[in-house]
């Protein structure tokens, strides 16, 4: 437990203090009963062979005390070990949750939902597991072998001293094996994580799978997977079950030993019948803590790889952070600037490119381009999804960079294609991210947004719970939500990226209707490819490698005959 992987756990376990205390109090008392118990089993081979039943009834009594005492010992160590040990685990687990909130959406488009779901779980589960272990057995073991062994050299210390000369060999080979142990850990976390990635992917897109007929595809992969996973472990458990022959070997070994000089100690006179059989009890004591404590090695080994997959991740910084002296954005207009903004994925390839725009308060502009122009990019920048590498983006003329993060996205409204929904009620769903709204203002939101009426034919109605995804509800009623959760916001920036791209004509029309409600006395934002939805925008901003190309109503942008006219003819003939 010493390793260096392991004091990073020392903020989460110090909280329970307190409580590890009393467990180690406990422990102290249980640790005690064992040399008691070897004195016992000596003074009993004494009357038995006296043949003095009263004597024996007199100590099998003290030996049930004993036993009693020690067992409630026990139970107080073990039952405050485990509350401190599951603290510590719901302690960790909350601050890995929370940390991963503020990561970047960079970091998320590179990491695997299913890697970080395992270690949120499993891999947090097995660190609950060791720091149980380490206090609840690895410490009474080495207690246990401490006092046993003090009470042995009591007896004699000669026969102890010659006992203990295999001690060094079974800490080396146990060394040895935790270190190969701790590799193959590593390995099969990572395939069980590459295993749990490959589940949540597949399951998430099943559709897809059956469309393209391709289940036995996804089989041979997840075959692959789990048979690699499946090896790693058969090489760690190959380890384990050799380290437990070689000591188990070495332990007969001593016992035979012991037996061999005991008789000598006995020859001489140096040890009565009485205390050898006091002495081989307490041998056989140690039997069960050198068992443990070699099986604790293990675990703590294989405890470590999970510990080192869990402070990597707590080591990553958010790409996107506040400033320290960063000022709340109060209440705004929604006068937005690009001031030369330049941005890229990679640092060789520029997505938006020393661009300038001005949107005044309540204008509604629409973004048009081919795929990869920059649109989303333009607006993800807006809410601090990513940082400018160059030039800068006030709100009433305050830079974003100087704001905090919170301040500034209540600012903004977002309405995106994929509507994401979350396990829950339709009501809870609307009013996401709130608490404490009374159902009215909720209701009032669904109505703007044109969901009340098939809200209240549910059967539930706002309490209806939805699936996962939201896959019970149409495309268009998932939209509507979206549109309901942003006006309870109340944003005074509000950007739609293809918020009816997906939707059939009917579904449209009822969207297109509550989206035109919200956006008025509003800053918006509007990303669309079919240009019937941004007829009516204030302005219109053509983008073609991240610039804009073109600027105009509907109106000039066709008689410039442009890029914009081009896009318009294309698609009015297609239609």
């Amino acid at each position: 437990m010493k390793n260096r992987s392991y004091w990073q756990l020392l903020p989460f376990v110090r909280p329970q203090s307190l409580i590890i205390a009393w467990a180690f109090i406990c422990t102290v008392i249980f640790t005690i009963f064992w040399p008691i118990k070897a004195w016992l089993a000596g003074e009993v081979s004494q009357y038995i062979g006296k043949g003095d039943p009263s004597s024996i009834a007199r100590m099998a009594g003290l030996a049930a005390v004993v036993f009693l005492l020690q067992g409630v010992a026990q139970y107080g160590q073990d039952s405050l070990m485990a509350k401190a040990s599951l603290n510590a685990a719901l302690n960790l687990r909350t601050a890995v949750y929370s940390h991963l909130q503020k990561l970047s959406l960079n970091y998320f488009e590179m990491v695997k939902t299913g890697d970080l779901t395992y270690r949120l779980t499993e891999d947090i589960d097995r660190i609950g597991e060791v720091i149980n272990q380490f206090f609840h057995d690895f410490v009474p073991c080495i207690l246990q072998l401490v006092v046993v062994l003090g009470y042995m050299l009591w007896l004699n210390w000669q026969l102890t001293i010659a006992t203990l000369i295999l001690a060094p060999l079974m800490g080396i080979i146990i060394g040895t094996f935790g270190e190969k142990l701790l590799k193959y850990s590593r390995r099969s976390q990572n395939r069980i994580s590459n295993l749990s990635a490959l589940l949540t992917e597949v399951l998430s897109g099943i559709r897809l799978v059956q469309a393209f007929a391709a289940e036995e595809y996804e089989l041979e992969r997840f075959s692959r997977e789990a048979q690699a996973n499946c090896q790693a472990k058969y090489q760690a458990e190959k380890v384990k079950a050799f380290q437990f022959v070689v000591v188990g070997f070495l332990l007969v070994m001593t016992v035979l030993f012991i037996f061999f000089l005991g008789g000598w100690q006995i020859s001489l006179g140096n040890l009565t019948g009485k205390d050898f059989v006091s002495y081989i009890t307490g041998v056989a004591l140690l039997i069960d803590p050198i068992t443990h404590t070699t099986s604790n090695y293990n675990r703590f080994k294989e405890g470590q790889a999970s510990v080192d997959k869990i402070f990597e991740l707590l080591a990553i910084q958010p790409a996107v952070m506040e400033q320290e002296q960063a000022i709340a954005l109060e209440s705004v207009t929604g006068k937005v600037e690009y001031a030369e903004v330049s941005f890229s994925y990679k640092s060789d390839v520029a997505v938006i490119n020393n661009l300038n725009l001005l949107a005044y308060p309540g204008e509604t502009i629409a973004l048009v381009g081919s795929s990869g122009a920059g649109k989303s990019t333009l607006v993800n920048l807006l809410p601090r999804f990513y940082n400018v590498d160059r030039g800068k983006i006030l709100i009433d003329g305050v830079n974003i960079q100087d704001v905090t993060l919170k301040s500034l996205r209540q600012q903004i409204g977002i309405v995106p294609q994929e509507t994401t929904l979350f396990s829950g009620t339709i009501a809870q769903n609307i009013a996401f991210g709130k608490t404490n709204l009374e159902l009215k203002d909720i209701e009032s939101a669904a109505k703007i947004a044109n969901a009340h009426q098939f809200i209240s034919e549910l059967s539930q109605g706002y309490f209806t719970y939805v699936g996962e995804r939201g896959v019970n509800l149409s495309g268009g009623q998932r939209q509507r939500i979206a549109i309901a959760r942003a006006i309870l916001l109340n944003p005074q920036i509000l950007i739609l990226d293809e918020a009816t791209s997906a939707l059939d004509s009917e579904s449209e029309a009822l969207v297109q209707e509550a989206l035109e409600r919200i956006m008025r006395d509003r800053t918006v934002f509007v990303i669309a490819h079919r240009l019937a939805t941004v007829r009516r925008a204030d302005r219109i901003l053509v983008l073609e490698k991240g610039r804009i190309v073109e600027s105009g109503n509907h109106q000039e942008l066709l008689d410039k005959n442009g890029a914009y006219a081009k896009f318009h003819a294309r698609q009015f003939q297609q239609d």
